[in-house]
């Protein structure tokens, strides 16, 4: 068995990162299910966020995160971000990450719920593919080995610490496995659980799944960002249209031309993205519509063709001009706040065991996401991981968080299953019962539809059927501490419990009993 100081499972910014840090200290190996080139970041347009403004402080950076995840932020986490937030740029800087100018300084612009512009971007409205191609040319040009198309299917464990990982090759079919020091899950989120949504295909919470049967405690289930504002248009796939039109100056309008956001908070356009996603729904309900219209017409022509390119492409190429035309909107699935839960130097419960990005839930979050903050998690915790590798002697340490239960999946009931189990009924039924607005009836009928499916999967013997049964596993905690829930926090809200409720200032956390 080949032997590693690390083995990082995923290729998004997270997992490059990440590598490129430990080669410095050890031997790498990357396990990617798809190409190196394959994954969520390169989707991410708006920026990462930095508070490094003539104007802006990181205090004031700590009290916009805070505010944005409505009490459940750990404080402690949120502190190292901004902290060591500029470091963190200057090293992106150093790999030849081409942030956007003006004057010689680095363009910054402003995102819904940040109280100054701190948000630096490239090439525009492509931030996340310049710094993922810029960062998988660094790999590509490195010691780290790359193992693309296998798919990680197991963490393997030696009296309750890591010793390797499992894999299946989706090429040849065959099962290897490989020892490591440490396994960093670096695998991103789990969009693809909902029949709208802006991540990729790869997007099937593969990383919370292999923590969870690892006996990794997951937390935060419940938080799902959904983002306000993705294109809809007749045939064409989900594109999205980033925060930062919305800070530049776009405005929203329903159907009939009716700017309706300062109707539901004074914040209007830049409110946070719950409350945004959530008023447009509640718009197109009154409208009978499915979408609404992000106008940016009133601004200059100049401005919306060069800070927003790849946008302005897109559109232009599928027939609309956003200079001249009103862009066609809705809310989709986007980020996840929850994860595998870690502390704040990216540990988990299980010893060797770390997750970095969107796998993780560090605390940093809360129960909303402030824009831009998760690139900038990123690369701030998984600095953190591999300095902790390295700490001679360094006293186990527990997760951060307050957390007063931890809970088992719902034991499956003998009942009759009301759906038949397939990929787009699955994607429905959690867009319906545990997307934007959600209630106890319709979650109660979702878990007990997905108790229901999960023993009838197929066996997982392929990429396809590993992502099946993971996107379920992933669905379940998420309905049920959904349903645990019975308040309406951040990104969770409830109509039969509208109200947050201070006995609910604390974390649900699942762990796998098995």
């Amino acid at each position: 068995m080949n032997y590693y100081d690390y083995i990082i499972i995923g290729s998004g910014i997270a997992g490059l990162y990440t590598a490129l840090l430990a080669k410095e200290t050890g031997s790498v190996l990357i396990v990617t299910k798809g190409s190196i080139e394959d994954c969520n970041t390169r989707y991410a347009q708006g920026g990462i966020a930095a508070p490094i403004g003539k104007n802006d402080s990181p205090d004031l950076h700590f009290q916009d995160t805070i505010a944005a995840g409505d009490g459940l932020c750990d404080p402690v986490a949120v502190r190292i971000l901004v902290d060591e937030a500029p470091d963190r740029i200057a090293d992106l800087i150093k790999y030849g990450v081409p942030f956007d100018t003006l004057d010689g300084q680095v363009a910054l612009t402003r995102e819904a719920a940040h109280s100054v512009p701190r948000i630096l971007h490239a090439g525009g409205d492509a931030t996340g593919e310049h710094i993922e191609v810029t960062l998988s040319r660094q790999v590509r040009m490195s010691s780290v080995e790359v193992l693309e198309y296998c798919l990680a299917t197991q963490i393997l464990l030696d009296n309750g610490k890591v010793t390797g990982v499992r894999a299946l090759d989706s090429r040849s079919g065959m099962t290897v496995e490989y020892g490591c020091g440490s396994v960093i899950l670096a695998t991103g989120g789990a969009g693809r659980l909902f029949k709208y949504t802006t991540n990729s295909d790869v997007a099937t919470g593969d990383g919370i799944a292999l923590a969870y049967h690892a006996g990794a405690e997951i937390t935060d289930m419940e938080f799902f960002q959904f983002h306000p504002t993705v294109l809809r248009l007749p045939g064409v796939p989900s594109f999205l249209i980033s925060e930062a039109v919305r800070g530049e100056g776009g405005l929203l309008r329903n159907v009939e031309g009716y700017r309706f956001m300062p109707d539901y908070t004074p914040e209007a356009e830049l409110a946070s993205r719950d409350v945004v996603a959530r008023s447009i729904v509640y718009e197109m309900r009154k409208t009978g519509s499915d979408r609404v219209f992000l106008d940016v017409t009133h601004l200059s022509p100049r401005l919306v063709t060069t800070r927003f390119p790849h946008i302005y492409r897109f559109c232009f190429d599928h027939g609309l001009d956003i200079s001249k035309g009103l862009i066609p909107v809705a809310p989709a699935a986007h980020y996840f706040m929850g994860g595998v839960k870690v502390n704040s130097w990216g540990e988990t419960n299980i010893a060797g065991l770390f997750a970095a990005g969107e796998t993780a839930c560090t605390g940093v979050h809360g129960a909303n996401r402030l824009a831009s903050n998760s690139l900038l998690e990123v690369v701030v915790f998984s600095k953190r991981i591999v300095e902790r590798t390295q700490q001679k002697d360094k006293p186990v340490l527990g997760s951060t968080g307050t957390v007063t239960e931890v809970h088992s999946l719902m034991p499956r009931v003998d009942a009759e299953i009301p759906l038949r189990f397939n990929l787009p009924n699955f994607q429905s039924l959690l867009w319906d019962k545990v997307g934007i607005v959600r209630s106890g009836e319709g979650l109660t009928e979702a878990a007990n539809i997905l108790m229901q499916w999960q023993p009838c999967l197929p066996w997982a013997i392929d990429r396809p059927t590993y992502e099946l049964n993971n996107m379920v596993l992933n669905a379940r905690m998420m309905t049920e501490a959904a349903l645990l829930r019975q308040e309406s926090r951040g990104a969770h809200f409830r109509t039969d419990f509208p109200n947050s409720s201070p006995e609910w200032q604390q974390h649900i956390v699942f762990r796998n009993e098995a």
